[in-house]
């Protein structure tokens, strides 16, 4: 390599005690292009790295007073991602060992060749700039494929990234709607650290985990004496909520005539103690989530059509794991990093087949299975990397049996291949359903959208009319 094919120029530091190799080493890296400041002694390298920035260091191992190891520690102790490189007139094996795992990114053996001196000056310089892009290009995909402590490359989670940040500022009511275990406080906590309110509390409440005789005290709160056992006032959630984020879980769960109530606050944007005639002012932003089908718990009469459109002027769906497989590696290692540090282990790794065992899985759990399934792996492994054993059995012998299993179908013998036993397993819903995608979809642990591409994928639509017995009429449901 000649001076001509060094690309990155760059301000280099160079020690040594003796006048003409320190002249001589300034001359040949200044003709190359490199802005080159010189120190006779260790200590007064020091002095120059506490007052200037330099890209690399360049110094004597054998010198008068301070050498240069301990200069190589003392330099890395004010800068640690600053390159050193070493140059010894001994040359032996132990020296460039010691340098080299004390830190240095290179040693020169004297005597040296110029294009030698470029080439290792260059060589570190590249490399710490290669490191320096990789943490740049680290931080940029976190801010790219994370909102918060929820993580995706998917176009699925893109999406939904894409509409919190288009809401989060507004005090318009968001309806999450996902799977158990997809995130949906997650995504909640994100709306309301992402808007104005992020100052005031986020209150949760669990609509389903709470006893129908209590939900009315939680929501709008008591007086003293109210009910048997109210020995003293209660601030509702709604009133713990002003000023901030009021989320409710599991909102299909309430009672019917609770919706009225509930209704009313939201409309009125104000609340009525159990056991007071007076009203009170109230001030959240209100997100709902649920994993239930809302649409299908109006139509049956068991939620309120009024609530629902109240709650739903965002609605944001959150895709359950296994519509999104490409986010499986990007969250093992995000569940990797937290769970080696939560019990205090080494980091851990993991071989490719596990990573490709994960992905085939179908996370019937989402993602709170997947960070379970991780950090049971952690506590288990005796190893420093991942392997097959350490995986749980049911996804260690492959999903699909697991799924025909659980959903009561019939398993063929070996020699099919995964798309025609997809093929099979979606047939055999279709028939034991009548033709109806819905229940199938459910039976079979996937989507209604996903059976139905399943479906033309695998040209099964003649044959499920074949099950019914007739294809439906023009504009009627086939799951109706």
């Amino acid at each position: 390599m000649t001076a001509s094919h060094l690309t990155g120029r760059g301000s280099l530091l160079v020690v040594d005690d003796e006048s003409t190799q320190r002249e001589m080493l300034s001359s040949i890296l200044t003709r190359a292009g490199f802005n080159v400041s010189t120190a006779a002694t260790a200590e007064e390298a020091l002095d120059r790295l506490g007052q200037e920035t330099f890209e690399l260091l360049l110094t004597d191992q054998r010198m008068p007073g301070m050498d240069g190891l301990t200069l190589l520690d003392r330099a890395r102790a004010i800068r640690s991602d600053l390159p050193v490189v070493l140059m010894t007139a001994y040359g032996s094996v132990s020296a460039a060992v010691s340098a080299m795992k004390r830190g240095a990114s290179d040693y020169l053996t004297k005597p040296f060749e110029k294009e030698e001196l470029l080439l290792v000056v260059e060589r570190a310089l590249r490399q710490r700039r290669l490191e320096d892009e990789v943490v740049s290009l680290r931080g940029a995909l976190k801010e790219r494929y994370r909102l918060g402590n929820i993580i995706g490359t998917s176009p699925g989670m893109q999406e939904v990234f894409s509409l919190v940040e288009r809401v989060a500022h507004t005090d318009v009511p968001v309806l999450i709607q996902g799977e158990s275990g997809t995130g949906k406080e997650l995504i909640a906590r994100a709306l309301h650290e992402n808007s104005p309110r992020t100052a005031g509390p986020f209150v949760a409440l669990n609509c389903a985990a709470v006893p129908e005789g209590l939900l009315e005290s939680e929501f709008f709160g008591h007086e003293r004496g109210a009910f048997t056992g109210a020995h003293r006032s209660h601030a509702g959630r709604f009133e713990q909520a002003r000023g901030g984020t009021l989320f409710l879980d599991e909102i299909g769960a309430m009672r019917f005539d609770l919706q009225a109530k509930l209704l009313r606050a939201i409309q009125e944007k104000e609340i009525q103690r159990l056991g007071s005639s007076g009203t009170i002012s109230v001030d959240a932003r209100l997100v709902a989530a649920t994993c239930d089908d809302l649409e299908e718990a109006v139509r049956r009469k068991t939620f309120r059509d009024d609530l629902y459109y109240r709650l739903n002027v965002v609605p944001i769906h959150l895709p359950p794991l296994r519509e999104r497989r490409e986010d499986v590696p990007l969250l093992v290692d995000h569940f990797l990093s937290s769970a080696t540090k939560k019990f205090s282990r080494e980091p851990l790794g993991a071989i490719p087949e596990v990573l490709d065992r994960l992905q085939d899985y179908t996370w019937p759990g989402n993602v709170r299975e997947l960070e379970n399934c991780v950090e049971r792996m952690v506590v288990l492994s005796r190893s420093s990397r991942l392997s097959l054993d350490d995986l749980p059995p049911a996804i260690r012998k492959g999903p699909e049996a697991q799924e025909g299993a659980a959903a009561g179908l019939d398993l063929p013998a070996g020699g099919v291949s995964l798309a025609e036993l997809e093929k099979r397993f979606i047939r055999q819903a279709l028939r034991r359903c009548h033709g109806r995608l819905r229940p199938a979809a459910q039976l079979l642990g996937i989507s209604y959208k996903t059976l139905q591409y399943r479906v033309r994928k695998h040209g099964l639509e003649p044959e499920t009319r074949d099950a019914v017995g007739q294809a439906p009429a023009a504009g009627e449901d086939p799951d109706a």
